[in-house]
């Protein structure tokens, strides 16, 4: 996915953030995030965006017990969190997702950790993982948003890179053609058939060919297209 106006690091963002992105009104959140200004930014931010901020966590604990008590539609937090800054977001995220499977998660990060990642994606749809410095596009945030809590999986582009970037034997994308790859890529990275033939300056008929073409390659059974497509990005992710 692209990101977002506004630094990530300062929580900050203009009156104009919410102009033209998509409406979210109702949609309940919680935040998980020991850097204040940071999460009082977002808060900010999504409250006047149209969501409902129904708590706020700066450690793992209090984020499982705000979530158990809430019931959000969306969960985003930090990896890192008191007292320990290891996986305590992490964690709280898994527990939430075994207890509540209808709550969707977006985890922002420091850094691009493949291992937590793959963990993370494994856990089925509604699921998102973010760089904070990468995050300076609000409205293409507040997109992202919208459609992990509808189902979606993003996945963030520095991510995406260096999982192609560190090859392995037996790669079981071999059988794809460049383009399917970086199709396959974009596909990672949340986006539509229309957006990656924005990005790619072709046809979306093309790349509906391209997708069917990887989707066959892959030995993907036929399946719903939206599940198959989560399986396809799995499988790009694993297989590096």
């Amino acid at each position: 996915m692209q990101v977002m106006t506004g630094s990530a690091e300062s929580g900050r963002a203009g009156p104009e953030a919410t102009g033209d992105g998509p409406a979210m009104t109702g949609l309940r959140v919680v935040l998980g995030e020991d850097d204040v200004l940071l999460r009082e930014g977002l808060a900010s931010l999504l409250e006047r965006s149209g969501f409902e901020v129904a708590g706020q966590a700066g450690d793992g604990p209090h984020l499982l017990a705000l979530a158990r008590e809430a019931v959000p539609k969306l969960v985003v937090t930090d990896i890192r969190m008191p007292p320990t800054h290891s996986t305590e977001g992490l964690e709280a995220a898994r527990v939430i997702r075994q207890e509540l499977p209808g709550t969707a998660i977006l985890v922002l990060s420091a850094y691009a950790e493949v291992e937590h990642a793959l963990e993370l994606l494994a856990n089925g749809r509604g699921i998102g993982y973010l760089l904070k410095s990468r995050v300076t596009d609000v409205d293409e945030f507040l997109d992202t948003l919208r459609r992990i809590a509808e189902g979606g999986s993003v996945v963030d582009p520095a991510l995406v890179q260096e999982l192609v970037t560190v090859r392995r034997r037996d790669d079981p994308l071999d059988a794809l053609s460049a383009r399917e790859r970086e199709v396959l890529a974009l596909m990672a990275e949340g986006r539509s058939n229309a957006g990656i033939a924005r990005r790619l300056w072709v046809t979306e008929g093309t790349v509906e060919k391209h997708v069917r073409a990887i989707l066959t390659k892959l030995n993907l059974p036929e399946a719903d297209d939206d599940h198959r497509r989560v399986l396809a990005v799995i499988t790009f992710l694993e297989a590096h």
